[in-house]
């Protein structure tokens, strides 16, 4: 036998929108990072981009177990000296909680040129609305 690899077919991608009202966050990270990947296909190829786009709305309402609101500590660098900025979770949450789910899905993706390319399939929102009814996503069920 000889051994398929999948080919880029964009025709075939789906749209699946997600809602993450009560869920926790690494949990959902983790389902949204291997549907963009392509790992729940048949013909998964670690090298090709053959993943759904995901449509992620209530991006506020996610939750953390434990004390991580108050104990989780997010970090970026302004690029200046002494430039380190630090966010806890429940700040970040009230102000860009888009940033949060994000940043959560981007570490379990390979930082590699297919990891960039995957993450602009991600897109975000922080209520109920979304632009994306023209592409007719189907829901998915955590």
């Amino acid at each position: 036998m000889k051994t398929m690899s999948a080919k880029f077919e964009p025709d075939q991608r789906k749209w699946i929108l997600v809602d993450a009202e009560n869920q926790v966050l690494g949990r959902l990270a983790s389902h949204i990072a291997m549907r963009l990947r392509g790992k729940h296909l048949p013909q998964f190829t670690p090298h090709v981009d053959i993943g759904d786009f995901i449509v992620v709305i209530n991006a506020e309402k996610v939750h953390l177990t434990g004390r991580k609101w108050d104990q989780k500590v997010y970090y970026r660098h302004t690029g200046y000296m002494s430039g380190i900025r630090a966010i806890t979770a429940r700040k970040l949450n009230q102000e860009k909680p888009e940033r949060m789910i994000r940043m959560a899905v981007w570490g379990m993706l390979p930082k590699n040129r297919l990891g960039r390319k995957l993450i602009k399939k991600l897109k975000i929102y922080r209520g109920a609305e979304h632009p994306h009814e023209a592409q007719q996503p189907q829901q998915m069920l955590l």
